[in-house]
Formats: C-alpha cells, sequence, structure tokens
C-alpha cells in the first residue's frame, strides 16, 4: 500500500566534513535524519566543531542527540577487543560502540536504518571494506548501514532494497584525500566545517602519554580521571604522586566543576595563577615539590619562599606549606 511517509534515519554526526557531506545528501534524498553527536574526545572542545554541529543542523531542520562519555564506554577504552591504533585511540571497538548505541535510538525513535559519513579506506584501521562489514555485524547492524560517500563501492544494503535510498544518489569516494569532499560541500552550499583532521584526542601522542601512565600507576581509575586527562599539563613526581597544573582561566573553571568533593587541589596563596589537582599519599617532599612546580607557574616572586595551599571542597583537609619556584630548567622536569 502506498504512503508518504519519509524514510528516517540516525546519522553518527560528529560536525567534520565527511559526516556533514553525509548529511546533506541525506536530506536530499528526503530522508528524516535524527543527528548524533558523540561528544567524546574532541581536541580541545574545537568551537568549529560544535559550530559545524549546530549551524548545518539548524539550516537543515534536523534534530541533534549529543551523548557524553559514560561508563560504558570507559570499559571500551580500558579493555578494546581491537585494540588501540598508534596511540590510545580504539577505533574498531569505538565504532562499534557507537554503531549499537545508534541501533537503540533508531528503535525508540522508529527510524529505519543508520547512516555515517565514513569513506572506504580513509582510515586503514578502521574503514576497509572487509573491517566495515565485521563492525557492522558486531555492532548487530549488519545490512542497516548507509555510507553515502562510499555508497556505490559497497554492498546493497536493506534500505536500498526496500527503496528508502536509492544507489545512485550517492557517491564512490574512497582513499585519504579530502578535495573530493571539499568539492562536494561547494556543490551541496555547505558552507561551515572544520578544516579536515583527526580531531580525536585518544589518537594524539600526549593523551596517549597521559592515559598509559594512568594506566600504569592507577589501576582503579574511573571516567573522572580520564577526562581529567584533556585539562593541564601533567607532572609524574613518583610511583605514588602526580599532579595537574591547568595553563589559564578556563581550565582552572572546567577542573573545578569536574573533581569531586575529596579530591585535593592547591594553589599559590595571595597571587594570581593557576590552580593545581594533587593526586597521591601526603608525604612532605612530595607535596614541597607541587608547592615549587605551582609557584613557578604562577605570578610569584621567584627568589622568595611562597605560601601554597592545599585544600578539598568538602574542607577536611587544608594544609599551607611554603616553598621556593622552580628553577627554568626543572620547571618542565616530570612532564608527561
Amino acid at each position: 500500500m502506498p504512503t508518504d511517509k519519509k524514510p528516517k534515519a540516525v546519522l553518527l554526526y560528529s560536525g567534520g566534513l565527511d559526516s556533514t557531506i553525509a548529511l546533506y545528501s541525506l536530506v536530499s534524498m528526503g530522508v528524516d535524519v535524527i543527528a548524533l553527536n558523540f561528544d567524546f574526545f574532541c581536541t580541545g572542545s574545537n568551537n568549529r566543531v560544535y559550530q559545524s554541529v549546530a549551524d548545518n543542523t539548524r539550516r537543515l531542520g534536523v534534530n541533534v542527540i549529543t551523548v557524553g562519555v559514560d561508563n560504558e564506554y570507559l570499559e571500551v577504552l580500558k579493555n578494546p577487543r581491537y585494540g588501540y591504533g598508534r596511540s590510545v585511540n580504539p577505533c574498531v571497538d569505538c565504532r562499534i560502540y557507537m554503531l549499537k548505541y545508534a541501533k537503540k535510538v533508531m528503535d525508540l525513535e522508529g527510524a529505519d536504518f543508520i547512516a555515517t559519513g565514513e569513506v572506504v579506506g580513509q582510515r586503514p584501521f578502521s574503514q576497509k571494506v572487509q573491517r566495515l562489514m565485521v563492525i557492522d555485524k558486531e555492532a548487530g547492524v549488519e545490512g542497516l548501514v548507509v555510507r553515502p560517500l562510499s555508497g556505490k563501492l559497497l554492498p546493497e544494503t536493506i534500505p536500498e532494497k526496500k527503496g528508502l535510498v536509492k544507489r545512485e544518489a550517492m557517491f564512490d569516494l574512497q582513499g585519504r584525500g579530502r578535495r573530493a569532499q571539499m568539492k562536494l560541500a561547494e556543490q551541496l552550499g555547505i558552507k561551515v566545517y572544520p578544516t579536515p583532521a583527526g580531531g580525536c584526542l585518544l589518537t594524539e601522542s600526549a593523551f596517549g602519554r597521559r592515559f598509559r601512565d594512568l594506566k600504569k600507576y592507577c589501576r582503579n581509575f574511573d571516567l573522572k580521571d580520564v577526562l581529567l586527562l584533556r585539562f593541564g599539563r601533567h607532572f609524574r613526581l613518583d610511583d605514588k604522586n602526580k599532579i595537574i597544573i591547568c595553563r589559564n582561566e578556563s581550565e582552572n573553571k572546567a577542573v573545578m566543576d569536574l573533581v569531586s568533593d575529596e579530591d585535593t587541589l592547591f594553589t599559590a596563596v595571595d597571587h594570581k595563577g593557576p590552580v593545581g589537582i594533587y593526586i597521591g599519599d601526603f608525604s612532605a617532599d612530595s607535596m614541597k615539590t607541587a608547592a615549587s612546580h605551582i609557584i613557578s607557574y604562577s605570578k610569584a616572586p621567584r627568589d622568595t619562599p611562597v605560601k601554597v595551599k592545599f585544600w578539598n571542597k568538602k574542607s577536611t583537609f587544608c594544609s599551607v606549606i611554603e616553598a621556593y619556584a622552580l628553577p627554568k630548567n626543572l620547571q618542565h622536569k616530570n612532564l608527561i
């Protein structure tokens, strides 16, 4: 029996160039799209990414569902079945997690299929044709995932067989180059998108070092510990002690919002400067070293003793000690 009901899709939408092209392509095909945005470990909370998500979905009248990092994803990050990429990026396991989540949203919203902006061969670890098929099967969405940018190169999907999307309306992009995507963006009238790049902190070597340090010295780390890796400078003082020193006022605020009431904070007294987090025991030597580090990044004088306060938001701990700033040649010592 004929029906005027539009096909409906849940699109994994990062706000990047590829997923934005997928968004516009699906809308041009007459598909009702729900944009599923995973706000996990975007590089530096890239404003261009958020602007792209907001502007393009608003322009097309598309609803956005934003998903934050949760404990289920933490387990993926801790023990990825398919391992890590060059840093600590569990790309295959991450994709499986996202597609499983998308399937739940699809069922809840009464959608017909899932879509992504993936391009065959763009990421060697997770976007080869065979790997894409394995990911779909592991996620329980076999045959339900439409990839408009490379649709002509992939096996026919269930939505295609049902006539919900047409193969001739899709593309045959492959490989790591982005010139074809930029040309398509111009043709589709896409004006806002971030510069094509990795965009995921998990792929960056600096974040990888911090994460491996966390796994080595803190076996029972939690979600907050991982989220703190995004902020500040991290120093490993010894096997038991680590400090994080914020880099600016916005990080000071973000860290203060993230830490628990029991976490130990420290800062130079009577001098403008950063907030630090002290993780470990309370030995006199370690606290003195931590104090010297934070004085070095404050506006305090370098040649006189400065008071540094250690406290928690619960007000169950408070200690003030005096220390000197580190010499410049030692300021970055123990930086992770």
